[in-house]
């Protein structure tokens, strides 16, 4: 059975997506959730399920490749097969993406290539979406590479915005797919039955 690392550096709910949904049907271990600070909620719930957390704060590094050289030692004591970033804030080095290449996944709160890249994150990519005035918006889960969400789309979810929504209230309503598609998603990359051929990705 494949081991994976989360990362998340906030309150953790994909974190948990990812749990509930392994509890109930077995498809990974949890080797550990890695969170990019002391005090996030994510690391309450790593505890109340057992699970190990390294908690790598860049405060507490000279630079980010230190911190990345750091973490891979960490991770491949740990023997993680795979890395599912669920809210991770932290900049990301190429070198810790060549290291595990195709072997990091994202969501992200948009359906990319839209409201995606550097800067969008959290309630602003919601804020963006309703500012620009789109009628539809969604998640994506893609392969992690070195351009801030530029990697293969793995799958995408749709979401209609609503009229009169606010960025927390579309922000709720794309959290409710991503907590059921991420879980897809790990789930079928854990079994090998995500296939990858460049930007050409088949979920069988």
């Amino acid at each position: 059975m494949k081991r994976i690392a989360v990362f998340a550096s906030g309150s953790g709910t994909d974190f948990q997506s990812i749990i509930d949904a392994n509890e109930k049907n077995k498809f990974c271990e949890i080797s550990c959730l890695i969170a990019s600070k002391q005090g996030i909620g994510a690391i309450e719930r790593a505890q109340k399920h057992g699970i190990s957390t390294g908690v790598f704060a860049k405060s507490d590094y000279p630079d980010l490749e230190t911190l990345y050289n750091q973490l891979t030692y960490f991770l491949n004591i740990n023997r993680v097969d795979y890395i599912v970033l669920a809210g991770w804030l932290k900049i990301i080095p190429d070198s810790f993406i060549k290291s595990f290449e195709n072997k990091i996944i994202n969501i992200h709160p948009s359906l990319i290539p839209s409201f995606c890249g550097s800067g969008y994150y959290g309630l602003k990519v919601h804020g963006a979406v309703l500012e620009y005035g789109a009628k539809v918006t969604g998640c994506t889960v893609h392969f992690v590479n070195e351009i801030p969400d530029g990697g293969a789309i793995i799958a995408q979810r749709a979401v209609e915005v609503k009229s009169g929504d606010t960025a927390e209230s579309l922000q709720q309503r794309v959290l409710s797919v991503e907590h059921e598609l991420l879980p897809y998603c790990v789930r079928k990359l854990c079994e090998g039955k995500i296939i990858k051929n460049g930007r050409e990705v088949t979920i069988i």
